[in-house]
């Protein structure tokens, strides 16, 4: 019966041993840190990873993640020095550093994700409504970027965060002016594209008209060389039928009468109304031409 009971205690014993071990033992992984609370108060922060051991019952022990976060802001409106509006999308990349500020003043990442967006969100419009929307857009973003990366990192710095850097992904203007300012620039594409199809319309008969006026010089001028030869040539031809008449007026009557044949009897027509005791037929009747 002894024996049964000291059994039974060891067993039991054991057991507790197993027990008060398992709960106080915890594993810290290489993304974490933890913070031990000691009846809701912290006591220490283990930032090692591996295998620790607190007091069981009293001792709780809150993970904090020791990775780079990544938050995300909602798009806003904010207005440029300029009076220009712009919707701005930023996000933000910051680690904790100090996980008893975090917990005394955030706790869960919910929470600190919503107060490091009201700090983002403010920072942003602060810093870019001193801005104009070209230094916004193009000139110096990146100085505006680490202005605002400044700000935002002193006021996190209360929540034991620290602000890697911040980024606009986007800046655009509102849907309204974008589209207000598509058409201004259609408008503006449209006329200077009709200006330069007018001037260019205008060169164009410019151009047409000089050329008609110089291609009827050219053709005038032609014409008259033509003119001017075929009368040259005319000329030296009877010139030739004069000097051929004068040397044999027989053989120049029968070198016209072959012509004339010629011309007249082609293969579309060959009607002729003339008598059949005509002159023309000469030399038909007669290879010398002798009536």
């Amino acid at each position: 019966m002894i024996k049964k009971i000291g059994l039974t205690g060891l067993i039991i014993l054991i057991v507790g041993f197993t027990v008060l071990f398992f709960s106080s033992a915890f594993t810290v992984h290489q993304t974490q840190q933890a913070l031990i609370l000691r009846f809701g108060e912290a006591i220490r922060i283990v930032t090692e990873p591996g295998l620790n051991f607190k007091m069981p019952i009293a001792d709780d022990a809150v993970f904090i993640d020791k990775r780079i976060l990544d938050l995300d802001s909602e798009s806003q409106e904010v207005i440029a020095s300029d009076q220009k509006r712009l919707v701005v999308d930023a996000y933000s990349r910051y680690r904790i550093t100090d996980a008893l500020k975090y917990f005394q003043s955030v706790q869960t990442s919910t929470r600190a994700n919503a107060r490091l967006s009201q700090i983002l969100n403010s920072a942003v419009r602060r810093v870019l409504g001193e801005s104009t929307f070209e230094e916004i857009v193009r000139d110096k973003r990146p100085e505006l970027m680490k202005r605002i990366t400044e700000q935002v990192n002193k006021e996190a710095a209360s929540l034991g965060m620290s602000i890697i850097d911040v980024k606009i992904r986007r800046a655009d203007l509102p849907e309204a002016n974008s589209q207000a300012v598509y058409r201004r620039m259609q408008t503006a594409r449209t006329k200077e594209a009709n200006d330069i199809r007018a001037r260019g319309q205008e060169q164009a008969l410019i151009i047409t008209s000089r050329a008609d006026r110089e291609s009827k010089i050219i053709i005038a001028d032609a014409n008259k060389i033509s003119e001017i030869t075929r009368g040259e040539g005319d000329g030296e031809r009877n010139n030739i039928y004069a000097e051929s008449y004068g040397q044999d007026p027989e053989f120049f009557k029968f070198y016209r009468s072959m012509i004339a044949y010629e011309e007249s009897l082609n293969s579309d027509d060959t009607r002729l109304v003339i008598t059949p005791d005509s002159d023309f037929f000469n030399y038909f009747k007669d290879p010398l031409g002798n009536k």
